[in-house]
């Protein structure tokens, strides 16, 4: 069984059992979390599809870790005009066990 979510703005097909890396989410490490934003629930044999969501289902995480994923760098650079600007960031992350996929 399979579930598609959004969750920070983004969308994200999971399974039971996986570890997804999410956008930073509120709570310490050992909370629950509940996805109530659930696009498309699949079976094997049956799709089920919201518009947009599904009611009554719900994906229920914890979450295993925070931290923060490896440094991309932005740069600008204008040829011949001596310009450029060197940035990096690294986004926080949630690691979330996903539990259970009801509905």
């Amino acid at each position: 069984m399979y579930a598609v979510i959004k969750t920070g703005g983004k969308q994200y097909r999971i399974s039971e059992g996986d570890e997804v890396k999410f956008e930073k989410l509120e709570g310490a490490i050992g909370d629950t979390v509940t996805f109530n934003e659930v696009l498309l629930t699949s079976d094997g044999e049956n799709i089920a599809l919201g518009q947009p969501y599904l009611e009554n289902s719900k994906v229920i995480g914890r979450i295993t870790r925070h931290g923060k994923n490896k440094k991309i760098v932005v740069l600008k650079y204008k040829r011949r005009k001596g310009y450029h600007r060197k940035k990096g960031h690294r986004q926080h992350f949630s690691l979330v066990r996903i539990e259970s996929i009801e509905g």
